[in-house]
């Protein structure tokens, strides 16, 4: 770690409680697994994260920084409106689309602690079918309940975020319709596994109807009722735990500094 990085560390550091430090390097780290696994698109999207003990801020991304930048020292913490409370050292701007769509989330669904958006291939592929997603794969099932939001024009406009929160409801899950996706999670683990299990199903989905739509089995009411009733709420989220600990191993492997 060069020595510009360790000050910028120190003096974050310094100024968070340790619960905020822990959420930031973990937050860091998400970013750093969406990239890995291709769901990024350069310096768009954004991941947010509740502050521990504020519950009216939350973490973001500065605008301009790959996924594989973002360390616990270079997120913005700001309030749900995007009211800047502590800005990051490196010059780059606030990330606007953020605090619209996901302070929409934050500020009425107490039970979200991340909020994560994707721009990726396949996801926007799906969002702009008008069959939306369909029950093509384990994956699909597993998920449950997935809403929709149809495309209004950039998420730019506070005007749009009611109907965000009306359309998202009480789901985890929202495709954001011609745009990307969208999930929740009560934890960083869980957050990770709802988008890549959504991206993994719209990647089986592509897939699939690659080959012509009548080539595709759909399936049933009974399939979900037996993977609802073998793979309950309770299996999911500690499944969801586990894989965010390797995924944490993978990233210590391959040497990803996000505590910096």
């Amino acid at each position: 770690m060069s020595s510009a990085a360790s000050s910028a560390r120190d003096r974050v550091r310094q100024k968070v409680s340790e619960a905020e430090w822990h959420t930031r390097v973990e937050l860091a780290a998400l970013y750093r697994a969406l990239h890995h696994f291709g769901m990024t698109e350069l310096i768009a999207n954004h991941i947010t994260a509740r502050v521990p003990g504020e519950p009216e801020h939350m973490l973001l991304n500065a605008y301009g920084l790959m996924y594989d930048e973002i360390t616990a020292s270079n997120l913005y913490k700001i309030d749900m409106d995007g009211k800047v409370i502590m800005e990051p050292a490196g010059g780059f701007p606030l990330n606007a689309t953020g605090y619209v769509i996901h302070g929409a989330i934050h500020s009425v669904r107490h039970d979200v602690e991340v909020v994560i958006h994707t721009h990726t291939r396949a996801g926007i592929a799906v969002s702009a079918m008008k069959c939306g997603l369909l029950p093509l794969s384990q994956h699909s099932v597993i998920l449950g309940e997935v809403s929709y939001h149809d495309f209004q024009a950039p998420a730019l406009d506070f005007d749009e975020r009611q109907s965000i929160i009306d359309d998202m409801g009480d789901t985890d899950l929202m495709i954001l319709r011609n745009h990307g996706l969208m999930v929740c999670g009560s934890s960083i683990a869980q957050a990770f596994s709802n988008i890549f299990r959504l991206e993994t199903a719209c990647r089986i989905q592509v897939d699939t109807l690659s080959g012509g739509a009548e080539n595709a089995m759909v399936l049933n009411s009974s399939h979900f009722q037996a993977t609802r009733n073998l793979v309950p709420p309770h299996v999911i989220e500690a499944s969801a735990k586990l894989q965010w600990e390797a995924v944490r191993r993978m990233l210590e492997r391959s040497g990803a500094v996000v505590d910096a």
